[in-house]
């Protein structure tokens, strides 16, 4: 028995032609962490992130970030999940792509989260690796909207979004780095990803997480979703 057989999420995978998500090794771990404390994610100067992770210095950074990627393998739970995946391009880990949800088997909505080290940046990485999560949510697991959010000065990150059809749903106030800062609430629904749907985003793997996922007895709601778990 191997360890996909016990976690089959460690078999999950998103390709589109630029790039790779995968669940992610031990091995990807230490390589995520140790990039983002030697390349950066963001200017020091401006926090990005609502949970200011990147805001506490190496090895501190490296520590956090693992004990993080840990901490969603043990509180996995099929009414309550985060599926953190790495992007992968030309066989280097360039950053991370998530999704949460609770309740997802009854209420098919998600929250995406990203972010890629500098020197990946300026290269549309992000918003293939966005369009990847969209496909695994909505062609895989059949959801019916995702959300996003991103504060108002993020506007590499509400590019993206908008790029892909999300619509503004609302604005909160909330506190960055101890001042006040508006963040913009974003939605995207099936109806609108469907008109952007891209036939060339394959899933493989996902046929033996259904369960963990929250869908028993379901089955993948896309032709172009491996159904064998290849």
């Amino acid at each position: 028995m191997s360890l996909s057989d016990v976690w089959p999420l460690f078999a999950l995978r998103v390709r589109t032609p630029r790039l790779e998500l995968r669940y992610p090794s031990d091995d990807d771990i230490a390589e995520l962490a140790e990039r983002g404390a030697v390349d950066g994610v963001h200017d020091p100067a401006f926090m990005p992130f609502g949970i200011e992770w990147t805001d506490v210095p190496p090895p501190l950074l490296q520590r956090n970030s693992v004990q993080h990627m840990w901490g969603q393998r043990a509180n996995w739970q099929p009414d309550n999940w985060v599926c953190g995946l790495v992007c992968v391009v030309d066989g280097r880990v360039v950053g991370a792509q998530s999704a949460t949800a609770e309740n997802f088997a009854v209420l098919r909505t998600a929250l995406t989260g990203s972010y890629l080290f500098l020197p990946e940046q300026g290269k549309g990485i992000g918003k293939e690796m966005r369009a990847a999560i969209l496909h695994l949510l909505f062609a895989g697991l059949g959801a019916e909207e995702a959300t996003s959010a991103a504060f108002e000065d993020n506007l590499q990150s509400i590019g993206v979004t908008k790029h892909l059809g999300y619509e503004i749903e609302g604005r909160r106030r909330v506190v960055s780095r101890g001042r006040p800062r508006e963040q913009i609430q974003f939605r995207l629904r099936r109806e609108a990803w469907e008109t952007r749907r891209r036939g060339d985003i394959t899933v493989e793997g996902l046929q033996p997480c259904l369960e963990l996922f929250g869908l028993t007895g379901a089955a993948p709601v896309s032709t172009d979703v491996a159904a064998d778990g290849s």
